[in-house]
């Protein structure tokens, strides 16, 4: 990983090169193998066959459908969803807990998948490179290492897996590709809208479990309001031919809420 992360650093920093999607895909192997080391993820066959067919229902009819995109549930407590390069997406335990129908966990992933479509994070690595080299992998993981000064790769496992801390215009423009991605898998956006409410009424009454999420989505009642005017624009007839809910889906659900208690985060060293 330290080797493909400094590679990408001096081109971009010496260069301005592009990143091809090769070495974007190269790069999110790579940070797959740390988080999988470091992020306690379920295991479970059943719950990663639903996460996997839901989220490549959603991933394959986007404009990047021919990346091998992968879908893992991890085992934390915390409210977060975060993906990496090359089409690696991660969404905690605690947020599918706190879904109620299907829609609203396809909105958090056709919105993380927005994020791998836009290449947010690779673009984050470009402006990381104008600043400091020796921080990029901290800034692309943890934003806190760049605030810090520190430069080691690491996953915040304490955080719920922190991961890029994206812009406003960038949390916007991953909402806007969320909503079209899985409009377009015949799924209701509505659970964007649903699923963000949710969130902010957990922020104002127990703030603990969603810190994770708003440390990295910055999420307020105008973004809400703009998805809302987007799906008030629909003809009604189609927004009612929209899934918002299955069986598979509460199966899927109940069998997450039936593991163990997650385990408790480890501490990083340094």
């Amino acid at each position: 990983m330290r080797r493909v992360i400094v590679a990408a650093a001096l081109c971009l920093s010496t260069v301005a090169c592009a990143v091809s999607q090769q070495e974007e895909r190269q790069m999110g192997e790579e940070y797959a193998v740390q988080i999988a080391q470091e992020l306690p993820l379920v295991s479970d066959p059943e719950i990663n066959r639903y996460i996997n067919v839901l989220g490549d229902s959603i991933a394959r009819l986007t404009s990047r459908g021919d990346l091998d995109w992968r879908f893992y549930v991890v085992d934390a407590k915390d409210v977060n969803a975060f993906a990496v390069p090359g089409g690696f997406v991660y969404v905690n335990r605690g947020l599918i807990e706190r879904t109620q129908t299907m829609d609203e966990l396809a909105g958090v992933l056709g919105h993380e998948i927005g994020h791998v479509v836009r290449r947010h994070t690779v673009q984050q690595m470009q402006q990381a490179q104008k600043a400091n080299i020796g921080v990029t992998a901290g800034c692309i993981l943890i934003p806190a290492f760049c605030n810090s000064g520190l430069g080691n790769a690491a996953i915040n496992v304490a955080g719920g897996a922190l991961f890029a801390k994206f812009s406003r215009t960038d949390e916007s423009e991953a909402d806007v590709e969320g909503f079209n991605n899985v409009v377009r898998a015949n799924i209701s956006p509505k659970g964007l809208v649903t699923m963000f409410q949710r969130l902010i009424e957990e922020r104002n009454n127990r703030p603990a479990g969603v810190e994770a999420w708003f440390a990295t989505h910055p999420l307020e009642e105008d973004r809400i309001a703009a998805l809302q005017a987007r799906i008030s624009a629909m003809p009604p007839a189609q927004l009612n031919r929209l899934n918002r809910d299955s069986q598979n889906y509460q199966s899927f659900k109940r069998r997450v809420m039936s593991l163990p208690p997650s385990p408790a985060p480890r501490r990083q060293t340094r």
